[in-house]
């Protein structure tokens, strides 16, 4: 009985150690791609069902977008020097033309964080229609991790 309760706490030192290093690796959880209407919303109401169904319905009117934002969960243990760079292709641009915008980050620790990188006004209106994008984390300038778009 006593080897298995040292055996059980040895399990779970490891599983702590593991834990710990892997959390030292800085990565992209999630990106959510929105688009704004003229006053800068996602939505009208904050409701994830009224955000959804606006979205579609500024996706079928392209005259009401002003733009569109990223908005990205990520996660780091440290960040020196940390920043995100998206890289999105447009519609009105050459089909090899890659445009980037970059926002720096602060912080880091165990929990994750939400940081936005927007693409609006004339930016917007000169890329036309967004087909498809990158986003990176980078601390200086090593890359961390990644999250892209399906067509990228």
């Amino acid at each position: 009985m006593r080897v298995n309760v040292v055996s059980r706490i040895a399990v779970v030192v490891l599983c702590c150690l593991h834990w710990s290093a892997s959390a030292a690796d800085a990565r992209i959880i999630k990106v959510l791609p929105h688009f704004l209407d003229k006053s800068g919303r996602i939505a009208i109401h904050p409701s994830l069902f009224e955000r959804d169904g606006y979205q579609a319905h500024l996706k079928a009117h392209p005259e009401l977008c002003s733009g569109m934002r990223f908005d990205v969960q990520w996660k780091a243990h440290q960040l020196q020097n940390g920043h995100l760079k998206l890289e999105v292709r447009g519609s009105k641009s050459p089909a090899r033309q890659i445009e980037t915008f970059q926002s720096g980050l602060a912080g880091g620790g165990l929990f994750s964080h939400w940081s936005g990188l927007k693409v609006s006004g004339d930016e917007f209106k000169r890329l036309g229609s967004i087909i498809a994008w990158r986003i990176t984390i980078w601390d200086g300038d090593q890359q961390l991790g990644e999250e892209r778009s399906f067509l990228w």
